[in-house]
C-alpha cells in the first residue's frame, strides 16, 4: 500500500474509525494521562514442564521464562491487532511492523551499564526464532559494543548542556510527526510495540510501570519474581504452585475494555499452554 497524506514512516493513519476514537485523542492528547493497568497471575506448572523438556538436551543458550513471555506477547499482539495501534500528534495509527524491546543489564552490579535490545518479529517467527534473536541481542548488549540509541545519547551527553537541550526540544517536535531519524531511535524501547521489563531477574515483584508521551509505545509489561502461591479449584481445594505476576500498562484510548479482556485471555491461554508458542506468530489460536 502506497503512503498517503497523514501516514507516518512507522504507522498508517486510521481513517475509517468511529467518532469516539476520533475525538478522544483530541480531548486527551497525552499517553501518560490515559493509562490503564491490568494485573494477572500466571500458573507456571505447564511452563516449568515445558522448559524442562526444551532444555533436556542442554542447548548452548537455555530456554527460559522470559523468552516465553516475549513470544507470548508478540503472538498476542499479532492476533489482536488493535494492541499494535498507537496515538501520536492526536491521531490514531496502526503500527508498521511488530516489535518487542527490553533493557539488558551488562552485569548484576550497582555500577554496571545498561543496553537496549530491540526485536523485530515476522509473522512466521516461532519460539525458536525469538529465543535465537534474544540470544543474539543479549550477547551483543553484554559485549563492549553500544546499541545505536545508547551511542546517540552518549553523543548528546558530551555536548554543552544548552546545545543538547535545544536539539532535544527540536527532536521532540520531530517525534510528534514521526520524523525522528532512525539512527536516534533504532533501539529506543518506546518506539516498539511492547516494552518488557524482567523485574524477577533482579528479585522484584511485578507492578505498575508508566507509559511515556515520547515515542509510540502503547503496551508495557512488567514481569515479576517467581514464587509459590495457593491456587484453589472449583471445590475449594488448595494446591501450592509456582507462579508469576504480570503487570500490563496499556493506553486505554486504543481499544475498549472488552477488547482488552479478550487479549488478556489469549495471553493467559498461550502461557498456560506453551506448546502453542512453537507455532508461527500469525497462526490462530482457539481461546
Amino acid at each position: 500500500m502506497s503512503k498517503r497524506l497523514g501516514d507516518r514512516k512507522d504507522g498508517t493513519l486510521l481513517r475509517d474509525i468511529d467518532g469516539m476514537h476520533f475525538i478522544v485523542p483530541l480531548l486527551y492528547p497525552n499517553r501518560c494521562d490515559n493509562e490503564a493497568f491490568i494485573s494477572e497471575t500466571i500458573d507456571l506448572t505447564a511452563i516449568d514442564a515445558f522448559l524442562e523438556k526444551k532444555n533436556a538436551g542442554n542447548p548452548e543458550y537455555r530456554y527460559n521464562l522470559f523468552q516465553l513471555i516475549v513470544t507470548a506477547m508478540l503472538k498476542t499482539v499479532r492476533l489482536r491487532p488493535k494492541m499494535n495501534y498507537f496515538i501520536a500528534n492526536k491521531n490514531l495509527y496502526c503500527r508498521k511492523g511488530l516489535s518487542a524491546s527490553f533493557v539488558v543489564k551488562k552485569q548484576f552490579s550497582d555500577h554496571a551499564g545498561e543496553a537496549l535490545a530491540f526485536i523485530h518479529a515476522k509473522d512466521e517467527y516461532t519460539l525458536e526464532d525469538i529465543h535465537n534473536e534474544i540470544y543474539r541481542q543479549v550477547t551483543f548488549c553484554r559485549s563492549e559494543n553500544k546499541d545505536a540509541s545508547t551511542a546517540s545519547m552518549d553523543l548528546f551527553n558530551r555536548m554543552p548542556r544548552f546545545v543538547s537541550k535545544t536539539i532535544v526540544a527540536f527532536i521532540r517536535f520531530l517525534d510528534r510527526h514521526g520524523w525522528v531519524p532512525e539512527s536516534l531511535i533504532a533501539t529506543d524501547p518506546y518506539y516498539s510495540t511492547v516494552v518488557l521489563t524482567n523485574l524477577g531477574s533482579i528479585k522484584l515483584h511485578s507492578g505498575y510501570h508508566h507509559l511515556t508521551n515520547w515515542g509510540t509505545n502503547s503496551v508495557f509489561v512488567a514481569v515479576g519474581e517467581m514464587k509459590k502461591r495457593p491456587f484453589y479449584d472449583d471445590d475449594g481445594n488448595v494446591t501450592m504452585k509456582n507462579s508469576i505476576d504480570l503487570g500490563l500498562t496499556i493506553d486505554e484510548r486504543i481499544a475498549d475494555g472488552y477488547y482488552y479482556s479478550k487479549t488478556v485471555r489469549l495471553l493467559r491461554k498461550l502461557l498456560e499452554n506453551p506448546e502453542l508458542l512453537e507455532t508461527a506468530l500469525s497462526e490462530e489460536v482457539d481461546y
